[in-house]
């Protein structure tokens, strides 16, 4: 940080829709800048499928050097059909999450009123919840082969990692967020089959649940929570998860809230650097015509001035968001009445 009010911001634009919708979330943080009295400087970083086509280049190390100096980092979207799957997800947003310990996947869904969910008859009181997963292990770290026993006849195993410290670290995490906002934490695995990597979970919850006193708390099976979720969606506030089911359950979750247009999310280390972006992909198809929704990537940067202790000018654009929830229009005529509305 530069000084008190000054926040050094990196961009990756990326791909498909990312530039769209990044670029309407900064006219809308520049809004609120100037409203709540404090400044940007922001550094572009030209990462995405552009770059690995003309050089080959996913991630450099000096790129990942500078982005380190940065306070926080917004990020459009990710994918491009030109370049292989997995190339970028895993060499730039993986290998982001890993090298940076960016150890919180936060996501939030909220049902926004006006906004029509999948679920009938349900109100913005009934979908309010944050899913905290685990961003650094379980299925997504990166262990596994493939054993080649003759032809058609391969094995293929991914291993799931799962520590005593980055379960305890997410799931103190979400018992903080859920004491400060006066919520419940309800813990989500499938311990009746995946005893090892469930047990650990389960023992380190209970572990940390008596520190929380005030902080109601319960479990519930993977399947059952799917379940749940769109059936009594109200009895989940916070839930603390591994990574592959919290990708999963914030997915569902954002379908219930009107979609992923409405989803913003962060990529956290609490004392350190954190990312945030929508959650909804490139959509190639869609790249260039005014059609992408910038809501999520607005509802992400709210999230980041939240982060970097501006929680008034957070406020202020989650508000302008609920209040235009029923402007439609092209790409840059929703950023122009949200950008109006703070």
């Amino acid at each position: 940080m530069t000084d008190a009010r000054s926040y050094r911001i990196g961009l990756i634009r990326g791909d498909g829709i990312g530039p769209e919708v990044l670029s309407e979330a900064l006219r809308v943080l520049d809004a609120v800048a100037a409203a709540e009295g404090f400044r940007l400087e922001t550094t572009d970083y030209d990462l995405g499928a552009e770059r690995y086509l003309r050089s080959s280049e996913v991630l450099p190390e000096s790129v990942l050097g500078e982005i380190r100096s940065q306070d926080s980092v917004l990020l459009g979207a990710v994918g491009d059909p030109r370049v292989p799957p997995g190339v970028l997800e895993i060499g730039l947003l993986l290998r982001l999450r890993q090298e940076l310990d960016l150890y919180v996947n936060l996501r939030p869904s909220r049902l926004y009123e006006g906004v029509p969910s999948a679920l009938a008859g349900v109100t913005p009181a009934d979908l309010n919840l944050t899913i905290v997963r685990e961003n650094t292990e379980g299925l997504y770290a990166g262990k596994g082969e493939v054993t080649l026993a003759g032809p058609n006849e391969e094995l293929a195993t991914e291993v799931s990692i799962n520590t005593t410290q980055a379960v305890h670290r997410v799931t103190e995490y979400a018992f903080e967020l859920a004491a400060r906002e006066g919520r419940s934490v309800t813990m989500v695995h499938k311990v009746n089959v995946l005893e090892r990597a469930g047990s650990l979970w389960q023992r380190v919850f209970k572990e940390i649940a008596p520190n929380y006193p005030d902080v109601a708390t319960a479990y519930s099976h993977v399947d059952a929570a799917a379940l749940l979720l769109v059936t009594q969606p109200r009895r989940f506030q916070v839930i603390v998860t591994d990574n592959l089911f919290g990708d999963i359950l914030s997915d569902l979750a954002a379908g219930l809230v009107g979609g992923i247009g409405y989803v913003g999310s962060g990529n956290i280390h609490p004392q350190g650097l954190s990312i945030f972006e929508p959650v909804h992909g490139s959509a190639p198809d869609i790249a260039g015509t005014g059609r992408a929704d910038p809501r999520a990537a607005v509802i992400s940067a709210a999230m980041m001035c939240d982060f970097l202790g501006e929680a008034d000018a957070s406020a202020r654009m989650l508000n302008a968001v609920d209040k235009t929830d029923d402007v439609e229009g092209t790409t840059s005529q929703i950023g122009d009445a949200i950008a109006a509305a703070c």
